[in-house]
């Protein structure tokens, strides 16, 4: 990146110049119209009193209410806009005077990327001053607020909005995995934190609002944006998303927008772009794994923002849909935050969908249907001005624009944007973007996202004490690109693996490369049909690959995909590795030396060949700037990989649909027997299903307990097991809880996902991990879409992975009057009573000398006798946590309620069956009667 030029002049006063040099810029900032500023509150309406909209202690809606009823109607509808930020619509990096003549001299409802130093799908980072260091891009900021606090009539702050899937987008940030990187993690603490990071660095840097996450589940892994989701199980994407809500919103630091809203990751044949309409799902799978992970992460985790997705579904575009903006997002789900369309959303009504004639009638359609905030790469004005001409023709009421500019400013208020306006702690922006603890979490993130799917004959860990020459190549060993896409940081440093690799075996084994292959080739993707000969120049490059692999200990080749192959509007209709890397890996695996596959890409890849022939193999997914150390670290063993597939891998495009989770028996079809004379007509079954990764250790699964096995739909179980590592080496186990209805008045998926747990155990080591279930465990939608939890049986399974189960058990679930009915018939006929704990009394019958009844000095336990039998000996099991003597004694009853003792003693041993004999009689009932206190009896048995 070319050194930023910095010049020197102040901007001050309430002048406000672009183009002129840069200032220097202080440790604290402050505002320059200081009559404004007072202790405890601001006086953004310039009038010298206190309004409640500027009164910090006073409730949230009030201020909202006292604000909204000051507004005038241009007011009001410059805060349902987004003005785009510096050389995407705004060509200003600061204010200038032509802004008090602008649209937004009314104020505006938020800017977007504002000198984040994105440009242009494309082109290289900005280099204007103001996007670095972020000292100056906070100051920066808040003087592009200071123009909407001191210079509009009201003040109200502008919420800055930003991307942020993984690490905010700025100049520089803390640089994660990209989302699907992240979510193989299965690990709800990190992605916590990495929310936490997130929204921090966006408040230090001046931002208020973060696209983030990204809420779609997987269907299509041809479809461009796979790289952008957490996975395919809607449960797993409502956890991770909960958590990653939490750790932005942690203090009301930033807000959360979510998206996109909603059914928009299965497009037909995973098409995009104009053709991204109507995706072909049932209203029972919509509602299973699209709806899901929004409506918890809403209800769960407070989510503030929603992005509206440009899809239609059955016909109705979400943008100018009602039901969806706004009888299921605000009434079922209770949303409270405000909705941004999603880039040309609103202007797709009538462009594409066809639903509106005009963009007058596309603004009209989605204001009604729920939208707050038009948020697309053109001017506010193609907005605004349709809206106010519809209030004034009668076409939009001014109270519907009242609730929706309600909304948008509850975010702002909860967001403390009328209490804080700028971030004024400059000095701090340069000490938090970036630092040693952020970046620590970005590597462990790395490292914990890798997927270890091959490691025959343990080539790895490789043993740096036997490799002495290391041959590298492949179009990703040396690429930075995939570390720097948009969403997220832009100009950080990046460790491509090529230089982990050099950095771990510095001084201690030579490294050769050479690229070996290009990303794609010249006839790409048309030469995923033809097979286009291999030119003089690509078989050159394959041979001096080769040559390195013949005369090195190890080959390390690293393929994949990349900006060009995936991303927004990339989708495409192959899963094999692109351009000539096959060729590649396979030359360099005909050299007989051992080799290891390292993909860097953005959706599973049908890597069929590799999976039969390549020894080793590695999924890195995209795995940021601190991939290529994280990399380095798996290889030699300074870390052992535990991340697992929360995807499924396709052994061809074939197979598509083909994800989890899926209908029962959805890949028995096509028969058994290959060859001539066999009746197999397509192949079958994941190259690797979800939930699938190795370690370079060993996990033993013991012990599943479900208690209770019985509950009613309004009950919790808890489901515990015991994992040992049975290796050698310390490691990462994800342990998977699934379920399964058995029989259902609907059919069901196989196996729905219901908990997860990532644990670190050394050699030996056994952890008991323990899944809490509820009734969101076990609904389903019934016959009339309503949620609800049948009766009946449901199989509890365990494992390594979704096809992996190590242990199972079952559990029933039972109406309530059901329930009720066998607790009261067991109270009835239980033949044991009590004078005290009558609760615990059939613990002495359950065959288990860990349970037990306890009683002091003078309680008694009786046991009613069956048909008046001759009783001449008791066994009986005491128990004592003293283990100190106790007395005691027996006593018979023929019936009339009088008890005669036959035997007196005491008790000296503890925790297993006595047998006591006395002098036999036909008796009713049988007494024991403690002599001590803090005695128990485990066991009755006659």
């Amino acid at each position: 990146m070319n050194k930023l030029f910095i010049a020197t002049l102040l901007l001050s006063g309430s002048t406000f110049l672009s183009g002129q040099t840069v200032p220097r810029i202080p440790e604290t900032y402050k505002p320059s119209k200081s009559e404004m500023y007072h202790k405890g509150w601001i006086d953004f309406n310039k009038n010298g009193v206190k309004d409640v909209y500027e009164d910090p202690s006073a409730p949230v809606e009030a201020r909202i209410e006292n604000l909204l009823g000051q507004m005038t109607l241009e007011e009001k509808t410059c805060q349902m806009v987004t003005l785009y930020g510096y050389k995407r619509v705004l060509k200003d990096d600061l204010p200038t005077a032509e802004w008090k003549q602008s649209l937004w001299k009314d104020g505006i409802g938020a800017i977007d990327e504002h000198l984040n130093g994105f440009q242009q799908w494309g082109l290289p980072p900005s280099d204007n001053p103001y996007v670095w260091p972020a000292s100056r891009h906070a100051w920066a900021l808040n003087e592009v607020q200071r123009f909407f606090v001191e210079e509009t009539r009201l003040g109200i702050p502008t919420d800055f909005t930003n991307e942020g899937i993984r690490g905010i987008e700025s100049f520089r940030a803390t640089n994660f995995p990209t989302q699907l990187g992240l979510g193989h993690t299965w690990n709800r603490k990190l992605i916590h934190q990495v929310g936490l990071i997130t929204g921090r660095e966006a408040r230090m840097l001046g931002y208020t609002n973060v696209y983030a996450p990204i809420l779609d589940v997987g269907r299509d892994q041809r479809w461009g944006r796979y790289e952008e989701v957490y996975g395919e199980s809607p449960y797993l994407v409502a956890e991770l998303g909960i958590e990653m809500v939490r750790g932005l919103q942690h203090n009301h630091q930033v807000t959360s927008t979510g998206k996109h809203f909603v059914a928009y990751s299965n497009n037909k044949g995973a098409r995009e772009g104009m053709a991204r309409v109507d995706p072909q799902m049932s209203p029972r799978e919509v509602e299973n794994v699209h709806v899901y992970p929004f409506r918890r992460v809403i209800q769960e985790a407070g989510m503030l923002g929603i992005m509206s997705s440009y899809n239609d579904y059955d016909g109705f575009p979400i943008q100018g849909s009602y039901y969806w903006l706004t009888t299921r997002l605000r009434g079922e789900m209770g949303f409270r935050g405000y909705v941004v369309s999603d880039s040309d959303a609103v202007e797709y009504l009538y462009t594409k969908h066809g639903t509106a004639k005009d963009m007058k009638e596309a603004v009209r359609q989605s204001v009604e249907a729920g939208l707050n905030v038009r948020c697309t790469f053109r001017s506010p004005e193609s907005f605004v001005y349709p809206l106010r001409e519809l209030v004034k023709e009668g076409g939009l009421s001014e109270e519907l624009i009242n609730d929706r500019v309600r909304d948008i400013l509850r975010v702002k208020f909860l967001v403390g944007l009328f209490d804080s306006p700028y971030q004024t702690d400059l000095a701090g922006a340069d000490k938090e973007v970036e630092k040693a603890e952020n970046e620590a979490v970005a590597l462990q993130a790395s490292r914990e996202s890798i997927v270890l799917l091959k490691n025959e004959s343990e080539l790895l860990p490789l043993d740096i004490n036997q490799v002495k020459r290391i041959a590298v190549c492949g179009p990703n060993a040396d690429e930075e690109g995939y570390a720097l896409t948009h969403y997220g940081p832009l100009a950080v440093d990046v460790t491509t693996v090529l230089e982990g690799i050099q950095a771990k075996v510095k001084g201690r084994a030579e490294v050769v490369y050479t690229k070996g292959c290009e990303l794609v080739d010249a006839h790409w993707p048309e030469s995923e049909l033809i097979d286009y000969p291999l030119t003089a120049e690509e078989q050159a490059e394959i041979d001096r690959a080769v040559e390195n692999a013949r005369q090195s200990d190890v080959a390390v080749v690293v393929l994949g995909g990349g900006q060009r192959t995936c991303g927004e509007n990339k989708s495409r209709s192959s899963l094999d590795l692109p351009g000539r890397q096959l060729q590649l890996l396979q030359a360099v695996q005909a050299t007989g030396k051992p080799v290891v596959l390292i993909l860097i890409n953005g959706r599973p890849l049908s890597i069929n060949w590799a999976d039969e022939f390549v020894p080793a193999i590695l999924e890195a997914w995209y795995p940021g700037s601190k991939g290529g150390t994280a990399l380095a670290d798996i290889l030699f063993g300074d870390y052992n990989p535990g991340g697992k597939l929360t995807v499924t891998f396709p052994k061809s495009v074939g197979q598509i649909p083909f994800n989890f989770p899926c209908k029962p028996s959805s890949q028995v079809d096509g028969g058994q027997n290959m060859g001539l004379d066999g009746n197999m007509t397509r192949v079958n079954g994941a190259l690797y299903p979800f939930g699938y990764g190795l370690s370079y250790t060993t996990f033993e699964y013991s012990d599943l307990e479900i208690s209770p096995k019985v509950i009613t739909p309004n009950e919790r179980v808890q489901v515990s097991l015991k994992v040992t590592n049975t290796g050698k080496r310390a490691g990462d186990e994800v342990v998977q809880l699934y379920t399964r209805d058995v029989i259902s008045s609907v059919t069901t998926y196989e196996k729905n996902l219901a908990g997860f747990e990532r644990i670190h155990l050394r050699p030996g080591e056994t952890q008991t991990v323990t899944f809490t279930l509820d009734r969101k465990h076990f609904e389903l939608l019934n016959a009339d879409m309503k949620w609800v939890v049948e009766p009946g049986e449901f199989s509890i399974m365990a494992g390594a992975s979704s096809e992996d189960i190590r242990l199972s058990g079952m559990l029933q679930v039972e109406e309530y009057a059901t329930r009720l009915q066998a607790i009261e018939a067991q109270k009835t006929q239980s033949p044991v009573t009590a004078s005290t704990n009558p609760e615990s009394t059939s613990l002495v019958l359950d065959g288990k000398a860990e349970t037990s009844w306890q009683g002091n000095k003078g309680d008694y336990i009786t046991l009613s006798l069956d048909n008046s039998p001759h009783v001449e000996k008791v066994d009986i099991t005491f128990v004592r946590e003293n283990n100190l003597p106790a007395e005691f004694e027996i006593q018979l009853s023929g019936g009339g309620g009088q008890f005669l003792t036959v035997y007196s003693g005491t008790v000296s041993e503890y925790g297993k069956a006595i047998t006591y004999q006395f002098k036999g009689s036909t008796a009713s009932d049988l007494r024991i009667v403690l002599k001590d206190d803090l005695v128990g009896v485990a066991e009755i048995k006659l």
